[in-house]
Order: structure tokens, then C-alpha cells, then sequence
């Protein structure tokens, strides 16, 4: 019979059992982030749950392939596993990524409960439509420049969408936006076209709520701009308070295309609703009337890396200052109560002068209830003497003698 093993034998085992995460991919670690990418979507859409319904190897694949893509893709994270292996990167770090197709009704409610808390959930695009794509069987509707479009997805569905741009377009810059005013949860997808004419999603943004709507876009202005990933270390920052505020920015990571060519480009908006359809308006527009809108961004997305820099720094000298202010918030708790015990002890010296023998508690408790006693029946006593004046004092008010002439009138 099998000795039993505990908790932590089970995960320093499966610890073990891990592959390098280069490895599971297929890539070398001299690999570009854009070959990783690639690699991983196609493992990803190969062992993904909704095309091995019921094959458990093909489910733990898949579970291997989204771990090791979460090390691989995140620049911090591939660094120290360069250096030092999965000893460096925590588990509990990782991002939590959920793939809604395959979730239970039950796991879905969770899913949403954790996003209605304030922790945003990372998920991932459903299977089908990734495979209808690849496979060039989706609808594409052609979106003209300055013309926006609203429209209504399904849940877990995508809608497609074509945008033709010219040389003097594409130089001038382009840009890509979704809003929903129900504040609905959607991704802004980004398709490069396959010799086959199939599409392969190549980049894709979450919306985030900005005021009284949830947005997302994609801007490729000829210079480098950057997203905004909330997912990241939002689990931890979500167990420390502090955590929430110095790891804001480490989401703030650049985007990988920064300009597109002329010709056609494929774009799609995907329900990543967790229990109903997505109201949206999608539009494209050419970058060249907002000048000043071009220098403005890559003007704060520059203060905002400088921001990231200081807060970093700022985080180890706040650390520092606050473990000080715990340790002198413990000296004067401690202290307080010292010299209350010392105040006590000089009391009770002070106390002890004395020969005469100590009062008993009762016999002063009996006195005060009988002068309480004595204080009341003298108090009811005065109410009755002045109560028995007021009546004699009406009495003579009312009982006046009045003389009356009893002689018979003439």
C-alpha cells in the first residue's frame, strides 16, 4: 500500500514534474516575444477544452501551455526564470485566466463575482471562434473611416470587421476604438490574414470602464505606444493594500504593432460578457486631424514611465518608513502601559501609610443606602408639609364667611 503523502510533498512533486516552460512552447530562449506568441496560440488552440471535450491529457496540455505563456510572456517573470528557474517565479503571482466557454454555470458566477469585487479576471477567446477564423468561415463586415457602427454581439461570439487605409492614411496613423454605455464587458481583437485567407488573432485588448462606459483601442500612430493590463499582479495587490497602489503601473507595457501598412485589416469585437450579449459601437479613424491629440499621448505615456520609475523607488523608502512606524506604534503602546503599572504600584504605596483598618465595601454600601433612605423620606416629608399648606390655602380661598341678613325683606 502507498504511504500517504502530504499537502506539500504533492506540490514540491509537482514542482518537479514541471517542464521548462521554452520547452512546452517549442520556442528557443532566444525566441522574440512575437514567436512565442505565435507559438502559443497555436498549442492553445490545438489542446484548447471546447476541441478535446472529453480528453484529460488535452486539458492538462492546455493548463501547461497557458503556464508556461504566463512566465514566458511577461518580461519580469521570463527574467527571473532565466536566472533562477520556477523557484523565482510564485505561483500565486501568476495572472488568473479563465476561459468562459468551458466554465460551469457555477464557476461562471464566481468569475463574476471576483470582477464585481474590483479584481479584474483575464479570459481568454473562446476556441471556435479562433478556430472559424483561422478556417476564413466568419463573416466580415466592411467599417468605413469616420463612420462608427453600433451593433449587438452574443456572448462568447465575435463580431468582424474590415478597414481599408490608404499609403497617406496609414502614415498619418490609425486608430481603432470600442465603447459600450452599458458598461459591458467585451475584447477589441486583431486579426493578421494567413495565406489561406484565414485570420490569426494576433492582438487583443480588455476594456476597462473609463467614467459611465467601458472602452477599448488600438492605436497605431508610428511611434511606441502602451497598453494598460489591470490583471496584472491583481491578485496580490488585491491580499495588500499598499500592493494595490506601487504595483498600479506594472501593467503599463508596451504594444507590439505601432503602425500598420496600407491595404485591408481585419478587426473584431468579442462578448466577453459573462451572462448577457454586448451593446456596442465600434468606429476607425485616420490620426492625421489629431495632431495634437498624437503629441499629448506620447507626451503623458513618456511622464507616465517616469512615474512608474519613481514609484518603484518611492516603495522601498515607504517600506522602510513604515516598518519604523510600526515598530515606534509598538514602543508606545508598550511604554503607556509600563508607566500605567508603574502609576498603579506607586497608588497602592501611597495607600499603605495608614493604621487605621481597611473599610469593608458593605458597611459603605449599606451607608450610602441608608442616608439615600434618610435623604428620601426627609424629601417625601417636605412634599407632604407643603402639599397640606397648598390645600389649607385653597381652603380659605374657597370657604370665605360671607354675613348674611336672615331678616325677612319688608
Amino acid at each position: 500500500m502507498p504511504a500517504h503523502r502530504s499537502k506539500s510533498e504533492k506540490e514540491d512533486a509537482g514542482k518537479q514534474l514541471r517542464r521548462d516552460p521554452y520547452e512546452v512552447l517549442g520556442v528557443s530562449r532566444n525566441s522574440s516575444d512575437q514567436e512565442i506568441k505565435s507559438a502559443y496560440r497555436k498549442m492553445a488552440l490545438k489542446y484548447h477544452p471546447d476541441k478535446n471535450a472529453n480528453d484529460p491529457k488535452a486539458a492538462d496540455m492546455f493548463n501547461e501551455v497557458t503556464f508556461s505563456y504566463s512566465i514566458l510572456s511577461d518580461p519580469d517573470k521570463r527574467r527571473q526564470f532565466d536566472n533562477a528557474g520556477f523557484e523565482a517565479v510564485e505561483a500565486e503571482n501568476q495572472d488568473l485566466e479563465l476561459d468562459l466557454s468551458s466554465l460551469g454555470a457555477v464557476n461562471t458566477m464566481f468569475a463574476a463575482l471576483f470582477s464585481k469585487l474590483g479584481v479584474p479576471i483575464k479570459t481568454t477567446v473562446s476556441a471556435t471562434v479562433l478556430e472559424e477564423a483561422l478556417n476564413g468561415v466568419v463573416p466580415i463586415y466592411p467599417l468605413e473611416l469616420g463612420r462608427p457602427i453600433s451593433r449587438k454581439v452574443e456572448k462568447q461570439s465575435a463580431h468582424f470587421y474590415s478597414v481599408t487605409i490608404s499609403e497617406e492614411e496609414a502614415k498619418a496613423g490609425f486608430v481603432c476604438r470600442v465603447q459600450s454605455t452599458e458598461k459591458s464587458k467585451f475584447k477589441l481583437l486583431y486579426f493578421d490574414q494567413e495565406e489561406n485567407r484565414g485570420l490569426s488573432l494576433a492582438l487583443q485588448e480588455e476594456c476597462t470602464k473609463t467614467g459611465k462606459v467601458t472602452s477599448a483601442g488600438m492605436y497605431f500612430l508610428g511611434f511606441p505606444t502602451y497598453r494598460l493590463d489591470q490583471t496584472v499582479n491583481s491578485l496580490a495587490a488585491a491580499k495588500d493594500a499598499d500592493a494595490a497602489f506601487f504595483k498600479r503601473l506594472d501593467g503599463f507595457q508596451p504594444c507590439e504593432i505601432n503602425e500598420l501598412k496600407a491595404g485591408t485589416h481585419v478587426f473584431a469585437v468579442y462578448g466577453d460578457n459573462f451572462f448577457k450579449n454586448v451593446n456596442y459601437t465600434v468606429e476607425a479613424v485616420c490620426a492625421a486631424p489629431f495632431g495634437e491629440e498624437k503629441q499629448n499621448l506620447r507626451a503623458v505615456e513618456a511622464e507616465i514611465l517616469e512615474k512608474r520609475t519613481e514609484v518603484s523607488k518611492f516603495e522601498s523608502e515607504y517600506r522602510e518608513v513604515l516598518a519604523q512606524f510600526t515598530e515606534m506604534t509598538s514602543r508606545y503602546a508598550q511604554e503607556m502601559q509600563e508607566i500605567d503599572e508603574l502609576l498603579k504600584q506607586r497608588n497602592e504605596i501611597h495607600a499603605a501609610y495608614t493604621v487605621a483598618p481597611p473599610m469593608k465595601r458593605s458597611m459603605s454600601k449599606s451607608r450610602s443606602k441608608g442616608s439615600f433612605k434618610e435623604t428620601h423620606e426627609v424629601g417625601q416629608a417636605k412634599d407632604k408639609k407643603s402639599s397640606t399648606k397648598d390645600r389649607q390655602k385653597k381652603k380659605k380661598w374657597f370657604n370665605i364667611h360671607l354675613k348674611v341678613d336672615k331678616r325677612k325683606s319688608c
